[in-house]
């Protein structure tokens, strides 16, 4: 879309918006008339069928479009798209459960922090490395024109390479092993059991840390959110080049290199002092989750969460990233779900548990409103049966070319034996068209997606969760993650089958027990 069109869409968004909400509801509206008047005992299977590729891609098409700016959170875009989702809920007849915000009340709002880093640097006597060209850091910390010491330690794997070297409240540099980022991992670990500051991790080589660099640079162009305002003293990160960590030790290139290649951890450790310029400013934004509420009859106290993620990482380097795979997918099919449940309802068949429909800002931050939400629950967490999270369901990965039809399933089992038997038994009984697949569902997966996504936030306090995924792909987190790209067959039979799931959920005489510990992060 060009800038003139974009243009023009957010001078009319307003009205457009206005116009699309009554459009939607005065479908529904007759929608549910006539699913009254024809029969009051529609099966299951009938409401799931409303969840057509046609509807989901007719909310695609907007949350996805350029007009709303990649959603970045905190920003217009994303504001626009939890006004779009508002005015669904309102269509669909669902109560607005915030109390706390009469102005807004289908809106959870929170102040977030936006850290990013001024331009930063490493001082060595006269030599000055700069951040991001020389350097990039990872961690919570905000420092200026402070003075440390540095030492190094080889691979710092044991004792032994440590030495009598004293670290506690230094930094530690230590060498990254390119195939093992588990090892990488201990080795940060066992500087911090040392009381080492934080460390500098120097890259095998100069080509490595370069590729790496024009990645990083990429992701810190990105909003930095927080929760919390302060900066914290966590564990510091830095990682640099044998080349950069040569002028750090105010050695030669080659002496470093030969040093890193013929490692002894009997040789004597190597130090020097340094100052730190790696100091971030902080901008308050705020942001707002989306809920809606949908009460139950005879079991109204138990509630069932359905879930998804509205936000993405908007415009970098001057390119609209739409994510309508992430997670403008998930989304709309929470959108849908709730349409399918209100239709229900309006034909008498309203759900036993209550069903609270969520859809979270600042995923993509770290999970920052899920995080908000657990710890500032709208609706009792003791009283929350399960979370149905649904995070990229719209693209088909490469194992599944020749079988579009399946949805990976991720952590079912973890906290309740029932709740994966009952997710079983909908999809044998009712969706047999559609796959679960278990390949991720471990909490030993290299990949971490069981950590990945909002459910985590509750399965942490011990709520059985369920995530729903289509796994990655080339265009993740990339500006061609767009529409057309979306398989709208297949994420509509995904989307039927989480609908089946949770109408089994809310309807369950028993609530799914839970029988296990949660894994922790």
């Amino acid at each position: 879309m060009s800038i003139k069109t974009l243009t023009f869409y957010q001078k009319h968004l307003r009205y457009l918006s206005l116009f699309l909400g009554l459009g939607s509801y005065e479908t529904f509206a007759q929608t549910a008339s006539s699913a009254v008047e024809s029969n009051n005992a529609i099966p299951m299977l009938e409401y799931a069928k409303t969840i057509t590729p046609e509807d989901l891609k007719k909310h695609l098409s907007i949350i996805a479009s350029d007009a709303y700016e990649g959603r970045e959170t905190g920003q217009k875009g994303q504001k626009m798209a939890a006004e779009y989702i508002k005015k669904h809920f309102i269509a669909c007849g669902l109560e607005a459960p915030v109390k706390s915000n009469p102005q807004e009340p289908y809106f959870q709002t929170f102040d977030l922090y936006n850290k990013r880093w001024k331009d930063g640097s490493i001082v060595i006597g006269k030599e000055k490395l700069e951040l991001f060209k020389d350097f990039f850091v990872y961690g919570d910390f905000s420092k200026e024109n402070v003075q440390t010491d540095i030492v190094f330690v080889g691979k710092g794997e044991t004792d032994a390479d440590y030495g009598t070297a004293n670290v506690k409240g230094k930094l530690v540099a230590i060498l990254m092993d390119a195939s093992t980022p588990k090892l990488n991992a201990q080795r940060m670990e066992f500087a911090a059991k040392k009381e080492a500051a934080g460390v500098v991790m120097i890259y095998a080589n100069d080509e490595a840390f370069t590729k790496r660099l024009n990645v990083i640079k990429t992701f810190f162009s990105m909003p930095n959110m927080s929760l919390n305002a302060k900066e914290g003293n966590n564990f510091m990160m830095f990682y640099t080049s044998p080349t950069n960590a040569a002028k750090i030790f105010d050695m030669k290139p080659k002496k470093m290199t030969k040093l890193i290649e013929n490692w002894d951890s009997k040789k004597k450790n190597i130090d020097n002092t340094i100052t730190l310029n790696t100091a971030r400013v902080t901008e308050k934004v705020t942001s707002e989750n989306v809920l809606g509420f949908m009460k139950g009859t005879d079991k109204a106290d138990e509630i069932v969460v359905v879930t998804s993620h509205y936000d993405h990482v908007g415009i970098i380097n001057g390119e609209i990233h739409n994510g309508a795979d992430d997670d403008g997918s998930g989304t709309v099919t929470v959108l849908e779900i709730a349409e399918a449940f209100a239709k229900a309802k309006a034909a008498g068949q309203a759900p036993r548990r209550s069903i609270l429909f969520m859809t979270f800002t600042g995923e993509e931050k770290g999970l920052l409103g899920s995080e908000y939400y657990s710890e500032n629950p709208v609706l009792p967490l003791a009283q929350t049966v399960v979370d149905l999270n649904i995070d990229m369901v719209g693209r088909v990965d490469k194992k599944h070319e020749n079988n579009p039809n399946y949805i990976y399933i991720i952590g079912s089992d973890m906290l309740s034996t029932d709740l994966h038997k009952l997710s079983e038994n909908t999809r044998e009984k009712h969706f047999s068209n559609v796959e679960l697949d278990y390949t991720y569902n471990s909490v030993d997966d290299p990949n971490k997606f069981y950590y990945r996504s909002d459910h985590y936030n509750f399965a942490k306090h011990n709520i059985p969760v369920i995530f729903y995924f289509n796994g990655v792909h080339e265009d993740y987190h990339k500006p061609t993650d767009d529409i057309e790209k979306i398989n709208f067959e297949k994420m509509s039979k995904v989307g039927q089958l989480i609908f089946g799931t949770a109408w089994e959920l809310a309807n369950a005489n028993e609530k799914p027990k839970v029988d296990k510990t949660a894994p922790k992060e």
